[in-house]
């Protein structure tokens, strides 16, 4: 959709619950006009650390050539940072470093590390650390630095071609997709792609529109290495890509949304009433003190649209950068990391038979319930132990076939959805030698 000349309404123009009016004074933030020339790529960006994200469109670039193809294929090694798991039973997130000269890449990793640590230091990721594990994709920039750092008049040449100032938006931090999707790609299984770029400027972007990547992951999200309110830019940008989370914000000038009910778990035409009545998206939070702060209610506003529209809390950080997941967007995460990360690993192989005194052993998370089953039926011996044999947990030793096997539950209350519920559950068995 083409972005228009609009105002958003800024911090101090909160809306309340139903009754509310649409609209309440604040700041205004411009939002720039895109150009009609030639093909464009919508993305979001941010203007400050405690702001409302903004929408604009900037040219897509030119197909890569095969210099340029050349070019990476012959780069971007692959480090392991973080390990909580073999490829695929966790999520995969990959850093690829941007600006980072060849002798820079050691400092590359420092900054992934740093980088990571933030992220992880907001809820849900600071509970569900142990379900991500951590890549790094060195790419080796001819110049240190970005595009548009410290100013306008500032040129580099990188190997994403990254540059502030992006369509003449200071703050916007654009990269060549086609670029990344070649370096990500390297990873064994990217979930989760991160461009950072060598900077101490405030900045970033969001691609989570029209993108077509070799991996399977949902967008791209950029931010600068040494500024640390940019890991805000990233925990939004995952709100979209793992939480499949609407934008909580609005347009002055997109008057009243006339759409179907949108898909998205955090926003919906029912006011408050409407949503308890029906059994529909947050009902099971209403009246529930959020995170983000207040309660879960209808409030008016989000999906860009300040009328015909209502999103479950005043001010989550799918509003505005700095604040917290509200509950329902929190569920949604939750949901996210498990539809990537299985709660339950098998380190002993269940694709072979395992004798009756060998140990079977899964890993799983603190927090998940295990329980063992004897030929399909379930024990009271082992709960909660990652490590049994078959014969402790009772299968007799008498020539005939048998099976052992275990459950994993992640039983948090976070999510109360039942179909949400099934992704945080999954079961192993093992066929016991005779």
């Amino acid at each position: 959709m083409a972005v228009v000349a609009a105002s958003l309404t800024g911090v101090g123009g909160a809306t309340a619950a139903d009754s509310t009016p649409d609209t309440g004074p604040g700041t205004t933030l411009s939002v720039t006009p895109s150009r009609s020339d030639g093909p464009r790529q919508r993305v979001e960006y941010f203007n400050g650390p405690h702001s409302h994200p903004r929408h604009t469109e900037v040219p897509v670039p030119a197909p890569l050539n095969a210099r340029q193809r050349s070019a990476v294929a012959g780069d971007g090694k692959v480090v392991s940072l973080v390990k909580n798991g073999p490829v695929g039973s966790k999520a995969d997130v990959v850093f690829i470093g941007d600006g980072y000269t060849k002798s820079q890449q050691d400092d590359f990793l420092t900054d992934v590390r740093r980088k990571w640590k933030e992220v992880s230091a907001v809820e849900p990721y600071h509970t569900y650390k142990k379900q991500f594990n951590v890549w790094a994709v060195e790419a080796h920039s001819p110049q240190s630095g970005v595009g548009g750092d410290p100013d306008y008049g500032t040129s580099k040449r990188t190997a994403l071609g990254s540059s502030f100032f992006c369509d003449n938006v200071e703050r916007l931090l654009c990269v060549n997709p086609e670029k990344v999707d070649a370096y990500a790609s390297k990873a064994a299984d990217a979930d989760l792609v991160i461009v950072l770029a060598n900077s101490t400027k405030y900045g970033g972007a969001g691609y989570n529109e029209n993108i077509v990547s070799s991996s399977g992951y949902d967008g791209i999200a950029t931010a600068s290495s040494d500024n640390p309110d940019s890991s805000q830019i990233v925990v939004h940008e995952t709100g979209h890509s793992l939480g499949k989370l609407a934008d909580e914000y609005w347009y002055d000038d997109y008057g009243t949304y006339g759409g179907a009910e949108p898909w998205e778990s955090n926003i919906s035409k029912l006011k408050a009433a409407q949503l308890t009545a029906q059994k529909k998206k947050w009902y099971r939070w209403m009246g529930q003190t959020s995170p983000d702060g207040g309660t879960v209610g209808a409030y008016r506003g989000g999906g860009y649209y300040p009328r015909g529209i209502y999103r479950p809390t005043d001010n989550s950080i799918m509003r505005t950068l700095g604040s917290e997941f509200n509950l329902p967007g929190r569920e949604a995460m939750i949901a996210g990391f498990h539809r990537h990360a299985s709660v339950l690993t098998a380190t002993t192989p269940t694709s072979t038979a395992v004798r009756r005194t060998q140990r079977v052993t899964v890993e799983a998370g603190k927090k998940i319930q295990l329980r063992w089953y004897v030929d399909g039926h379930a024990t009271d011996k082992g709960r909660d132990e990652a490590a049994m044999t078959p014969r402790d947990l009772g299968v007799p030793a008498d020539g005939r076939a048998h099976t052992v096997s275990v459950r994993g539950t992640d039983a948090t209350k976070a999510v109360r959805d039942p179909a949400l519920r099934k992704l945080l559950t999954k079961k192993l068995t093992w066929r016991v030698a005779r």
